[in-house]
């Protein structure tokens, strides 16, 4: 069967269409993705305005005709922090459903972690022991650490890359004091919840997804995406380190010109660089392997291992 998955992210509504077969991974059959950065389509009170309702209901039905044409059975569809955090996030959901025939779950932030968790388990397999998961979204920052397929804490914090450049820098690049700020206020966010996730215990392999921490680490030297998602990326602590130097240097069009920077993720790289290097210092982790396997995988596992235990009948969520 293919199932399609429609993330409604901060940044971008991302579609994914995978072949599911009982007991095997699922195989991606197509992705397409549409830069929304609803983020940045909000008002003085946080709520999205009437460009980005129309843009996100566009985004919604395009996708609902593509699933369609690309033989998708159903449709998981799910929507993060961007709307969760929004004054007006139900409205906005009610205009999706109605006018898109979408109906998009918000997820909270625990549950992003947990499913990111689920995904990054799967990947590594039981012989990576305790898990110790970093994800950077455009909007949180979600944590997890674990032995099992459910981690033992999940947490999310208020700190994506978007959300942070938009609301703590003022020009590009930014000055000294907006980055020492930024960093101040980061750290003191992380360091709040460290006591609380390292208390089960030292994790055996520390593992970041998402677009950011990929980014960084394609900078850093890794291999690009073009090599195929086995081969190993990593990024080192002290490579993220000098990273952030060398970012905040930069305006945003000229680190849309590193390796792996996309040009609508350049300008809010600086602040993902200062959310990995305090997470992976505070946590004391050397280096993060990078997955290839992120919020939307793990989604679809969830579903799959539903559908196995339904006898795999298919889905009641209907395109």
């Amino acid at each position: 069967m293919r199932i399609g998955v429609l993330d409604v992210g901060s940044n971008t509504v991302h579609l994914l269409l995978v072949d599911a077969h009982p007991g095997a991974k699922p195989l991606p059959a197509y992705k397409e993705k549409t830069e929304l950065r609803l983020v940045d389509l909000l008002d003085g009170d946080d709520a999205v305005n009437g460009e980005g309702v129309d843009r996100l209901v566009e985004s919604c039905r395009n996708a609902v005709s593509i699933a369609e044409d690309k033989g998708a059975t159903s449709m998981l569809a799910f929507a993060t922090s961007a709307l969760r955090e929004s004054s007006n996030g139900a409205e906005v959901i009610k205009r999706v459903r109605k006018d898109a025939g979408v109906d998009l779950h918000v997820l909270s932030g625990a549950d992003e972690a947990r499913l990111t968790f689920l995904a990054i388990r799967r990947w590594y397999g039981w012989s990576s022991g305790r898990l110790l998961c970093f994800d950077i979204g455009g909007g949180s920052l979600e944590l997890a650490v674990g032995i099992d397929e459910e981690p033992d804490v999940a947490v999310s914090l208020p700190l994506g890359a978007a959300r942070l450049s938009r609301t703590w820098f003022s020009s590009d690049p930014p000055s000294d004091d907006e980055v020492r700020a930024l960093r101040k206020h980061v750290r003191a966010e992380i360091a709040d919840v460290v006591g609380k996730i390292n208390r089960f215990g030292a994790a055996d392999q520390a593992v970041a997804s998402s677009k950011t921490f990929r980014s960084l680490a394609r900078v850093a030297g890794a291999a690009p995406s073009a090599e195929g998602p086995y081969v190993r990326r990593l990024l080192k602590r002290g490579d993220i380190a000098d990273l952030v130097a060398k970012l905040a240097a930069l305006p945003a069009a000229e680190r849309a010109k590193l390796p792996g920077v996309a040009k609508g993720r350049a300008e809010q790289l600086l602040a993902g660089a200062i959310v990995a290097d305090a997470a992976m210092d505070l946590f004391d982790v050397p280096f993060v392997d990078i997955c290839p396997w992120a919020l939307r995988e793990g989604l679809i596992l969830r579903r799959l291992d539903q559908l196995a235990g339904a006898g795999f009948e298919g889905s009641d969520e209907k395109l």
